[in-house]
């Protein structure tokens, strides 16, 4: 397990406030004239002030701005700089996906019991040293006691459905074994294609542009590209083909299939495909999730 600041950089609190309130039947004892009775409408549950709610749970104002509290302070230890506006939208996406995954986990049946919860803080504190330690971290990071165990259960349950949606990628894909020519502005790359076109060696101008990596990128499975538009260019060729000019941040590229088959991923494809599939999720269980901003 990692060391608590890290473990618990990113947590999300929950803390549905909320009464019902109930009222006596009343009627009259006086036989005549007789009284209708009525049962009053047992007044609704106050909502508690909220940054959001997903599928009916609150993300709590309160929570929210202890959240973007311990964010900024992270962002400003690591000497990095960021606009309000941004941390404050960075900040209530990463709770809601957390929502949306601890939801998703109680809905699969995981169930952390408050032994189960119990043990986790045990070991945070055989980690920390002390029971005084966890503490004075939890006041110096703005938890209490109760919002802490809330904060833990919910990371728990995301982790858990977060571990299960990645498990799901398989470690053998559709790759395609590419090579490249790369240069960094458009009128190189044209006449790189134009060469190509007229009978030049693609292996040959590829080592021109890049002497080092010879142009090899090794095996690329579907979204491992991360550019939409390289992704479907090099998935639309066979062994053999190579493709037009493509524009991506990192420069201008003629992409080459050396060979294309299923494939198993390297680490870092697979670690890629993973990052993909729990982006996706995220996505997709939003689109399909009632979720509210507070205007």
């Amino acid at each position: 397990m990692s060391s608590p600041p890290r473990f618990l950089a990113q947590l999300t609190l929950a803390f549905v406030l909320g009464l019902s309130a109930c009222a006596s039947l009343g009627t009259s004892s006086t036989p005549t004239p007789e009284l209708p009775t009525f049962t009053p409408i047992p007044p609704t549950a106050t909502p508690p002030p909220s940054a959001a709610t997903v599928n009916g749970e609150y993300i709590t104002t309160a929570e929210f701005q202890a959240e973007l509290d311990r964010y900024k302070a992270a962002q400003t230890a690591l000497g990095l700089s960021f606009i309000d506006e941004d941390a404050n939208k960075a900040v209530l996406e990463d709770m809601i996906a957390q929502f949306l995954l601890a939801q998703a986990a109680r809905e699969a049946n995981f169930n952390l019991t408050e032994s189960d919860l119990q043990l986790r803080i045990d070991a945070l504190v055989s980690q920390l040293g002390s029971a005084d330690a966890l503490s004075q971290w939890q006041a110096a990071h703005g938890y209490d006691d109760a919002s802490f165990r809330i904060a833990l259960k919910r990371s728990a349950e995301a982790a858990w459905m977060r571990d299960k949606i990645i498990a799901d990628v398989p470690a053998v894909a559709e790759q395609i074994h590419l090579r490249q020519i790369l240069t960094y502005n458009q009128g190189d790359a044209q006449a790189a294609l134009q060469q190509l076109k007229t009978g030049a060696d693609f292996d040959e101008l590829a080592a021109l542009y890049d002497p080092i990596t010879l142009g090899e990128l090794g095996w690329a499975p579907r979204g491992y590209l991360l550019d939409a538009n390289a992704d479907e260019a090099v998935f639309a060729l066979q062994a053999g083909q190579y493709s037009e000019v493509i524009a991506t941040d990192a420069g201008f590229h003629i992409f080459k299939a050396l060979e294309r088959s299923d494939h198993p991923l390297t680490p870092d494809a697979l670690l890629t495909m993973q990052e993909l599939a729990l982006k996706n999720w995220i996505a997709e269980k939003r689109a399909s999730s009632d979720i509210v901003l507070a205007p």
